[in-house]
């Protein structure tokens, strides 16, 4: 079975990369590009254009809202999905604003990406000080202002997805970091409520982000789940 990995927003490839990597002997995959277009069903599109006919979908944070247009676009072609850190729901008033005021700055100053100050909004208290922290601020650098603006128009455009998560009978798997302050627990139990056939994961000591947080236990709940889809009638 092939696996798609969608990454989250101001992400690139290298947030599933230790996972893509470490289940090479399980799945060959691919880690879309989300960083072109500035609506979910583009993104989508463009994932189901370079997918093959029948994968696995693994997802992080704003990678959910994908993986949910993809379900509504093709769902006949995803034999399970694996979601983390994300939520059905679309944002709330006082969120959406504070992103239409972050997208109004990017018009009068220079895009500042992932800053200190964000940090302990992403990732565990723990690993602010950190290579982790680090990492995630060169690689919000990488993905840079533009694709960051398009990002955001995205989000801020999502439909609702709670309607579709009755819908879904794929094996799913649904895994929260249990500090995560971005999209917390709670969105991820409404998730995992509303879709009969998934299982529920939360992460302890884990923020926002378990592909860099917690790269081995990531790894394990991921390789267990995509052998368990390889080994299911199709």
């Amino acid at each position: 079975m092939y696996t798609v990995f969608l990454p989250g927003l101001l992400c690139d490839e290298h947030i599933w990369a230790t996972q893509a990597a470490a289940l090479s002997g399980v799945t060959a995959s691919s880690i879309a590009d989300l960083t072109q277009d500035d609506s979910v069903a583009a993104m989508a599109s463009r994932t189901l254009v370079d997918a093959p006919p029948r994968f696995v979908l693994v997802a992080l944070s704003m990678g959910g809202y994908v993986a949910f247009e993809i379900l509504r676009q093709a769902p006949e072609r995803v034999a399970a999905l694996a979601l983390f850190d994300t939520s059905a729901a679309p944002d709330s008033v006082a969120r959406a604003e504070q992103r239409r005021r972050g997208l109004a700055s990017l018009k009068v100053g220079r895009f500042a990406g992932v800053t200190n100050r964000l940090l302990p909004d992403l990732i565990h208290h723990s690993l602010v000080s950190g290579p982790i922290g680090e990492d995630l601020k060169a690689m919000a650098a990488r993905v840079g202002g533009e694709a960051f603006a398009r990002q955001q128009q995205a989000i801020l455009n999502r439909p609702d997805s709670r309607p579709l998560l009755p819908t879904l009978s794929i094996p799913t798997l649904v895994v929260v970091g249990g500090s995560d302050v971005l999209t917390p627990p709670t969105d991820a139990l409404e998730i995992h409520l509303g879709i009969r056939t998934s299982e529920f994961l939360v992460l302890r000591d884990c923020g926002h982000l378990p592909p860099l947080e917690k790269p081995e236990p990531t790894t394990d709940v991921l390789r267990s789940f995509v052998a368990k889809t390889k080994a299911s009638p199709s």
